[in-house]
């Protein structure tokens, strides 16, 4: 099997703003593709660029899917870990777009075997529930969002920080005395607080129930983790401190962290996602699958992976559910209120809509 051509797709969803500690997004920077072969079977990926956390903007997504496109043509799509070291060999970096062509070519080979990619990557179903983030605003408003979660089954919520450090303890006291004990409450400080700000915000917070918290400091500030792991009663989940399963290994060496978020637009796709789910897996270390602003595509591929990956035991798939205006996908994962479920067909199971591709910039390499 050869690929023949790779079509581009500038798949810009627009959606509600969504804030979080490092920023503003009014629409979902996200790129598509499809890696066409010679045996008729093509392959779908998505990514979705957020600067203010990865450094990639949509832009420069399409410029890197340009040259990728080139360099894969006329090779196996088989050999997926030769390609993706074909896209190292050329560029560093670049996570987020190189797993739009990562979960491509993991669909193409799903596809060939005739199998949904969950059951191709030697998973099962089992049952999944995504939490639902609330994004910065005032107390009230947020607790108002809460409320309204609440009541629409949701059991799980992840509570966006990171602006004002006091604000953001009323902000979850508030949140926490309307949705009552029951409810699981997540923190997510997006790298907003120091690690004065987070010792204090997460001893303030000990009385409060709360799961973990995510990534509360910035990364220039992984040193400090052990102490502050060590010194607050909240456990830390490590996200924009874990691209890749090497970042993975150092956390854990240095107990720095309880549990890592592990995101395709951080690692670069499905292939470097099990090496740092297994490293995890050896020393026992829970992992979240988690997401930015992708379509219903990216998700999709977001919940094989996760049925294939034993030691993933949090779920953070609610990125279409966050103001997405539109819904651009055939296929893939449904919602029965929060609960995720994956189609059996072939691959991912997830495709563009034709209509929706109609109005996008395209390219074809």
């Amino acid at each position: 099997m050869k690929i023949t051509h790779i079509d581009i797709y500038r798949f810009s969803i627009p959606m509600e703003p969504f804030v979080i500690a490092t920023g503003t997004m009014d629409f979902a920077q996200n790129v598509f593709i499809r890696v066409y072969t010679d045996k008729g079977i093509y392959g779908v990926g998505e990514c979705s660029a957020f600067p203010m956390i990865v450094g990639e903007t949509q832009e420069t997504c399409l410029a890197m899917a340009k040259d990728f496109a080139k360099i894969w043509i006329g090779k196996n799509p088989l050999d997926i870990p030769t390609r993706m070291a074909d896209l190292l060999g050329y560029a560093d970096h670049n996570a987020t777009i190189k797993s739009a062509f990562d979960m491509a070519l993991f669909d193409i080979a799903a596809k060939a075997e005739n199998l949904p990619l969950y059951k191709f990557l030697g998973g099962t179903k089992r049952p999944i529930t995504t939490d639902m983030t609330i994004g910065i605003g005032t107390p009230e408003k947020m607790r108002d969002a809460a409320l309204q979660y609440q009541t629409q089954g949701c059991s799980i919520l992840k509570i966006k920080l990171g602006k004002d450090v006091h604000e953001d303890i009323k902000r979850v006291k508030v949140i926490r005395e309307a949705v009552g004990s029951n409810m699981k409450i997540r923190l997510d400080a997006n790298q907003g607080w120091s690690f004065d700000d987070a010792l204090l915000a997460l001893g303030s917070l000990a009385d409060q129930n709360i799961e973990f918290c995510e990534q509360p400091m910035r990364t220039w500030f992984d040193d400090k983790l052990p102490e502050l792991k060590l010194n607050v009663p909240i456990p830390i989940m490590a996200d924009e401190s874990c691209y890749h399963h090497h970042d993975a290994r150092q956390l854990i060496e240095r107990q720095a962290c309880t549990y890592l978020n592990i995101k395709f637009a951080k690692s670069g796709g499905i292939l470097e996602a099990q090496k740092i789910h297994e490293i995890a897996l050896q020393h026992g270390v829970k992992c979240m699958i988690g997401s930015m602003l992708e379509s219903r595509i990216a998700l999709s591929a977001n919940l094989h992976f996760a049925l294939a990956s034993p030691n993933i035991e949090f779920f953070d798939l609610d990125t279409c559910l966050l103001g997405h205006v539109v819904d651009p996908v055939v296929g893939g994962l449904t919602y029965t209120g929060y609960d995720l479920h994956v189609p059996d067909s072939p691959g991912i199971g997830a495709d563009a809509d034709a209509e929706f591709l109609k109005s996008c910039e395209h390219w074809r390499i």
